[in-house]
């Protein structure tokens, strides 16, 4: 039985939101890898970027990711861990990985604060470059994608409910059209 469940997704999407509700109501934990790195890091992410760069903050969240060991756990990763298939593919043992697939207008009304939110963007790139060079990532290492069709109305609780209706199917090892 796969009793982790990873979400995955752009900065803003609602990761640790959606984690929490999600957590709470399969009686589950909840953790946030983002959360876990600052701690380790003893620094924003932010901090951490500025400091040391791009790829040294990837490198950081991949180690994190790959140490995480938990059972019966929601786990909402960063926006960039999808990059590291040595980290996904540790955080996918015994897991269900979830999608969470905001199309990228609301993604750029949620990120306000990009410059200062500890995401992993070089000089120049927008948003948009980010979401088409991750786009790739959280497709290919999804079991489940969330929303199916997206609602500006829909809520955190739809959400969450879409993703406990398509637990079962994606716990058999089946994608959300039912390709194994």
């Amino acid at each position: 039985m796969k009793n982790n469940i990873v979400l995955i997704g752009m900065p803003g999407a609602g990761k640790s939101t959606v984690g929490v509700v999600l957590a709470k109501t399969l009686g589950m934990q909840f953790i946030d890898t983002d959360l876990i790195l600052a701690r380790r890091l003893g620094m924003t992410l932010q901090e951490f970027i500025n400091r040391y760069g791009i790829e040294r903050f990837l490198e950081e969240e991949a180690r994190c990711g790959k140490e995480i060991e938990c059972d019966d756990t929601v786990i909402a990763t960063g926006g960039s861990m999808a990059l590291r298939d040595d980290a996904m593919a540790h955080l996918k043992r015994g897991a269900v990985t979830v999608f969470l697939d905001l199309p990228l207008g609301v993604i750029k009304r949620r990120l306000k604060n990009i410059k200062t939110r500890g995401v992993a963007i070089a000089p120049g790139q927008t948003i948009g470059d980010l979401y088409r060079i991750r786009l790739p990532h959280y497709r290919r290492h999804a079991d489940i994608t969330v929303p199916r069709q997206y609602n500006p109305r829909m809520t955190i609780e739809d959400m969450v409910s879409e993703i406990v209706r398509m637990l079962p199917q994606a716990e058999k090892g089946e994608k959300e059209d039912g390709r194994r």
